[in-house]
């Protein structure tokens, strides 16, 4: 399976609705506007334009549609405010809120190795069982990072990389 595809199941199944339905109205709406206008500047252009307004707005709204519905499935998936992207996203003009959401949005969360619970990432430790998440100082007991010296809360010096890191027991 494509990572697009992974990623296209993120969407909920009512915002894949809308976006159907408003493809049609938006198809509806150009070919009676087209069919029953009175312009005669609408009714001279070549056929290709025609076809062109008929269907290309239909595609860009579903694709706001489904960028919208995206924010939406994937600042849920990440324990995100979601409501809240999503009237962001909606209500921001020119996509400014979905951008925003982009840039913003928290990292996906992982599963505790102890106990498969669902965390978020930067957690020094499991809030469920306690299982170490990263490595730590062995005198703070603080998250360091590998390539570390040094503690930056105690200035303990750190062992190399490969160290095993303390476990809460």
């Amino acid at each position: 399976m494509s990572r697009f595809s992974e990623e296209f199941k993120v969407i909920p199944k009512p915002a894949r609705i809308i976006a159907g339905f408003a493809y049609v109205v938006a198809l509806a709406f150009w070919i009676l506007m087209l069919k029953f206008s009175h312009d005669p500047g609408l009714q001279g252009i070549p056929a290709v334009a025609k076809v062109a307004l008929v269907f290309l707005p239909g595609v860009v709204l579903v694709f706001y549609v489904l960028l919208i519905g995206y924010v939406n499935g994937d600042a849920r998936r990440r324990g995100m405010r979601y409501v809240m992207w999503t009237l962001l996203a909606m209500l921001i003009p020119n996509a400014i809120g979905i951008i925003l959401y982009f840039i913003l949005r928290d990292p996906l969360m992982k599963p505790c190795p102890g106990c498969s619970q669902i965390v978020r990432p930067g957690f020094t430790f499991c809030p469920h069982c306690g299982t170490s998440l990263q490595p730590t100082c062995s005198n703070c007991g603080k998250g360091v990072e590998i390539s570390w010296a040094n503690c930056p809360q105690c200035g303990t010096k750190l062992p190399g990389i490969g160290a095993v890191p303390k476990a809460i027991g």
